[in-house]
């Protein structure tokens, strides 16, 4: 049974907190701030957000509900995803459901964490009950010990260099240098790629994100109230989402976009040529050649090649991670995967803060997220098309 389309849902007024190394305000000071800036952004009251739609790692012990009393919210709709990278699609999915059915006219979508100077690393032993049981007692710490196999399973099955990946890494650092709330501002180049540090083989250096503090956040709401409100918009056209695919793979080298592309492209009447700019989640390269294939704009094994052939800049042949990504911009937890979103809102309404693509109005974001030991298990898109 095919799903119904996303008639009529906008998505509008994006914005970001920007980012800090390290922070000892709390992730509510974060998010709290997000939500100010897209009442500002958006030219609304306080008292018109009834529905609210929150992610965060490091929000404990409140939840979305908490958070109510705290910022003087009332809303008549509520949710919180706990999916990391996912989070922005899947919160996207269910704010859309109810701006359509009528349970909520205006969602704040917002995510957002802290970072002390331990918070990471006190996070990751508890992050689930895998790393509790089989990861962290045999001495594998964290995602790049996972991450360090699922590429070298890539690069082995595939034929993937590490000057590919580094096509990658070095583009959106470019794109970074453009993007005003960046952490990382020295250009990136295939020598320094190729030098860096090892971290856990074959993973090293500028593979891997900066943790960080931020928030992001946007609204969605009816496209006609959007346009009668005079608000700046892009149009949902399609989206999806799926856990836990492929489990019985015994490395992870694919994702649930591959079970859902083609329905996910049906509904947007679209094919990734028509795609303007791709803001994939992006906290390891390996995975953005997963999306890049498993979404269809390429073969799988593919990418290594695809990389190689496009330049990925936001000025070249492929615009891809636009504002840098978290490879150069930073992981600020949850809200990491918030950063393509919001950049795509920005690319398709023409208010990019970086490098605004040329005649950009067709953007696909994907999200991805909740490692364990040997693969990512939320996976989503979104299709996204400037009024």
């Amino acid at each position: 049974m095919r799903r119904a389309p996303y008639e009529g849902v906008a998505l509008a007024a994006p914005v970001t907190v920007p980012y800090e190394r390290y922070s000892i305000k709390p992730a509510q000071w974060w998010i709290g701030r997000a939500l100010r800036m897209l009442i500002e952004a958006a030219g609304i009251a306080k008292q018109d957000i009834d529905g609210l739609i929150v992610s965060s790692f490091s929000l404990a012990p409140d939840t979305a509900v908490g958070l109510t009393q705290h910022y003087g919210l009332s809303p008549r709709w509520l949710d919180h995803v706990p999916m990391g990278g996912a989070s922005a699609i899947v919160a996207l999915r269910r704010a859309a459901r109810a701006v359509q059915a009528g349970d909520a006219s205006l969602v704040a979508v917002v995510a957002g964490d802290a970072n002390g100077p331990t918070s990471f690393q006190d996070m990751l032993p508890a992050f689930s009950r895998f790393a509790q049981d089989a990861v962290y007692p045999y001495g594998a710490g964290g995602p790049n010990a996972s991450f360090a196999l699922i590429t070298d399973h890539y690069m082995r099955s595939f034929g993937a260099r590490r000057e590919d990946f580094a096509a990658i890494c070095v583009a959106q650092r470019a794109n970074a240098l453009e993007y005003p709330y960046a952490l990382m501002k020295k250009p990136l180049t295939l020598e320094q790629y190729l030098a860096g540090r090892p971290i856990s083989d074959p993973i090293t250096l500028f593979d891997c994100v900066m943790p960080c503090a931020g928030a992001e956040a946007f609204l969605v709401l009816r496209e006609d109230d959007a346009r009668a409100a005079g608000i700046k918009h892009a149009l949902l056209r399609s989206t999806i989402e799926r856990h836990n695919a492929f489990p019985d793979d015994p490395v992870q080298y694919r994702g649930g976009w591959a079970l859902e592309a083609e329905e996910f492209w049906a509904m947007a009447s679209a094919t990734p040529d028509d795609v303007d700019v791709l803001e994939t989640y992006d906290d390891y390269p390996v995975i953005v050649m997963m999306q890049i294939e498993d979404l269809g704009f390429c073969k799988k094994g593919e990418a290594p090649a695809f990389v190689r052939s496009h330049d990925l800049r936001a000025r070249g042949d492929f615009p891809h991670n636009t504002s840098g990504g978290q490879l150069s911009v930073g992981q600020a937890g949850a809200a990491a995967g918030h950063l393509g979103m919001v950049e795509a809102i920005r690319q398709v309404t023409g208010q990019a803060l970086g490098a605004q693509v040329a005649g950009a109005r067709r953007a696909v974001v994907s999200g991805f997220g909740m490692i364990n030991y040997d693969r990512g298990l939320c996976s989503g898109a979104a299709f996204l098309e400037g009024a």
